[in-house]
């Protein structure tokens, strides 16, 4: 190397070490000489939201009738800032709050410690707002109580109280509707996590229900005071302070007469069972208009006080929502309820039928059973209707006739062996009236049954093969009886086929078929209408708290049912005749409205907790007035016995309701709907439901 090079080397090396002692110079002054200063600095800048919630916008019935609202409640908050400065940090006042509130001084000190301040498992109640905020300890309280509080600042340092809005279903109408408003509550670490929505600490939000896919609308703006403090959390200036915005309210199909109606004939039904000796352990109610899917009404029994949530959920509340023994309140029967359709399947089984070419005004045989291959099928008690016709066949509901034809196409399908082209004129009607697919009502939590065709025969079995073939190793040694051995052994073999036992079956609603209130009673809206399957919907429209439209939701069609003018008019008759000399004709005799319809009782296998058998499923599904239909009526009753006994006067008392009639006539005056139907005009929803009232506790 020349001394040129060796220069320029030397040179550039004492460049580098200079530029590197100046980096960790300047490292070193900003993180050891300065730290102080610019953590202080970081410090003095953070910032604590303080929220103030909208009123909640109001969900009314059709008419404006409140159905959820914000009604005033007392709150009674505590300032951790004054409290804390107090030479016992609170102690005295927190034991003068405990009293004032039925709490225990450690509960009320729970409630007024940031969560962060306390070990995991003593979280229970914890703030997990921020200290400048006031820390609410009830919201329910008494005027005496804030009066107390108010009246006496010596002995409640840094404690106040100020009206706030809670959430309220008042039923004014004595309705519930718990399973369709839903319920609020306060935001959780999942939905403060949700990049598509800002919420807040400490805000009230949609839950379930109406009050979850709504809550857009319904909740508004809430107002926010952004405070900047210091290190030691001392406040040194407000950066924002917006005010609140009321949310919007919804309008929606039910009406809360109607509700309250359907609500009390489905627990009368219940109740009538229970008397019969079933055991009828739930059941739902649900009516549609069937000219654009509007929900007018939709119970699920048993039921909770939707209140509840807001007075806070006992240990015991919390497990009897979904306890087995209370029948599971928190389940909506009428859109998470599955069961087997029964008898009501057989309007299904017509379309099938006609398309598959039989004469719908033929006569066929009713024997008393059935062979189909080695086993025997019966009909309903066993008894023969002899030579009937098939309006007949509906109106008493023969089975033995709907086995001859589901296993003569089962053969030329090809049996066990199926031919590469199919008819399946059974599971192609069906999935065209929409079983085993969700009905996409603007409600959370729908299911979607089950339609068992082959690619669901096949599914289940190759999910199920394993447990089959090791029957004997995995399955609970109470199911070890011979009869299950071999059944499970001819699954392991070839449980993927779709044997004739299946297709008979399948034919009047039993084995593995499930379907959804809400699904039927879709149904049979669309053979009410004429072939339309509309899509359920609760919700009218979103107004503002001084009336003007917001949204309106349009009736939105999910397709046709495949049947032609003839299967609908044939329908038409052979339900009718079910009301009038059929299986339903002792309840609907002598009524004034004419009624069309289709009872059912379905088979249940399994037993109870307390290892009786289960008891069918009563099943009743109609529309009125049969000449025009308006209305599709369902009530189903799980373990309630007979559809004729049971849920068709469920379903009577309805229609009483709707129509007003009393002791078998007609009475305009009682009527819940005038003879023109549902309102269809939009109400002008009364300012009180939208704010809070006026008026608060002086001092």
């Amino acid at each position: 190397m020349n001394q040129r090079s060796r220069l320029s080397l030397i040179v550039t090396q004492t460049l580098v070490l200079s530029l590197m002692l100046a980096l960790f110079g300047r490292l070193f002054f900003l993180q050891v000489a300065s730290g102080l200063k610019y953590q202080s600095a970081a410090l003095s800048i953070q910032s604590r939201d303080i929220v103030n919630p909208a009123i909640r916008g109001a969900i009314t019935d059709s008419s404006g009738i409140p159905l959820a609202m914000d009604r005033p409640g007392m709150q009674i908050t505590v300032n951790r800032s004054a409290v804390d400065a107090l030479p016992d940090k609170g102690s005295a006042v927190f034991a003068q709050l405990g009293k004032l509130l039925s709490l225990t001084p450690a509960q009320v000190f729970t409630k007024t410690r940031l969560c962060g301040e306390l070990a995991i498992g003593l979280r229970a109640g914890c703030w997990n707002g921020t200290r400048q905020q006031p820390i609410p300890l009830t919201k329910l309280a008494t005027e005496a109580q804030a009066l107390k509080v108010l009246e006496n600042p010596t002995i409640f340092p840094g404690v106040d109280a100020a009206p706030v809005p809670i959430r309220s279903y008042p039923a004014l109408a004595g309705e519930n509707a718990a399973h369709v408003l839903g319920y609020t509550g306060v935001v959780t670490d999942a939905d403060l996590a949700n990049p598509n929505k800002r919420y807040y600490l400490n805000e009230v939000v949609g839950k379930s229900g109406l009050e979850s896919v709504y809550d857009t609308f319904l909740r508004g703006t809430p107002g926010v005071k952004t405070l900047i403090v210091d290190r030691k959390e001392a406040i040194t200036s407000v950066s924002q302070n917006t005010a609140s915005i009321p949310g919007d309210n919804l309008v929606t199909h039910l009406d809360a007469r109607l509700q309250s109606a359907a609500e009390k004939a489905l627990s009368s039904s219940v109740q009538r069972s229970r008397s019969l000796g079933y055991h009828a352990d739930s059941g739902a109610a649900i009516v549609l208009d069937v000219t654009n899917g509007a929900v007018l009404a939709m119970a699920s029994y048993p039921t909770y006080d939707p209140n509840m949530w807001q007075k806070g959920l006992t240990p015991a509340q919390a497990k009897d929502l979904f306890s087995t023994t209370s029948g599971v309140p928190a389940l909506s029967r009428a859109i998470q309820g599955e069961y087997a359709p029964a008898s009501t399947f057989k309007s299904i089984s017509i379309v099938a039928a006609s398309a598959a070419g039989y004469n719908l005004n033929a006569r066929y045989n009713c024997p008393a059973e059935v062979k189909v291959g080695t086993g025997l099928f019966k009909n309903f008690e066993t008894k023969s209707q002899g030579n009937i016709n098939l309006t007949e066949a509906i109106a008493v509901s023969c089975d033995t006739i709907w086995y001859q034809i589901a296993f003569d196409q089962w053969i030329k399908d090809g049996g066990l062996s199926p031919h590469p082209s199919l008819n399946d004129y059974f599971f192609n009607a069906a999935r065209g009236f929409g079983v085993g697919k969700k009905t996409g009502i603007d409600l959370p939590g729908e299911l979607s049954g089950r339609l068992p065709d082959r690619q669901w025969k096949q599914a289940y079995y190759d999910a199920n093969k394993n447990f089959y073939c090791n029957y004997g190793k995995r399955a609970k040694p109470s199911d070890l009886t011979p009869y299950l051995i071999a059944i499970a052994h001819e699954n392991c073999l070839d449980g993927n086929k779709l044997r004739a036992g299946d297709a008979v079956n399948f034919s009047i609603g039993q084995g593995d078929t499930l379907v959804t209130p809400l699904q039927l009673v879709d149904m049979y809206a669309a053979i009410a209408n004429g072939g339309t399957l509309w899509k359920p919907q609760v919700a009218k429209a979103v107004l503002t708290p001084a009336g003007k439209v917001v949204k309106t939701f349009a009736p939105v069609k999910n397709g046709k049912i495949p049947a032609t003018s003839a299967d609908i008019s044939f329908l038409h008759t052979a339900l009718r005749a079910v009301a009038t000399r059929g299986t339903a004709a002792g309840v609907f005799a002598n009524y004034p409205i004419e009624v069309a319809g289709k009872t059912g009782t379905g088979q249940v296998l399994g037993r109870n907790p307390n290892g009786s058998a289960k008891d069918d499923t009563s099943w009743f599904v109609s529309f009125a007035p049969a000449a025009a239909p308006r209305y599709a009526v369902v009530m189903m009753v799980s373990q309630g016995g007979f559809g004729a006994s049971v849920s068709a006067v469920g379903v009577k008392d309805i229609y009483s309701a709707i129509y007003g009639v009393v002791g078998n006539k007609v009475d305009p005056t009682k009527a819940i709907f005038p003879s023109s139907g549902p309102v269809v005009a939009l109400p002008k929803v009364d300012p009180k439901y939208a704010k809070l009232p006026a008026g608060t506790v002086k001092k």
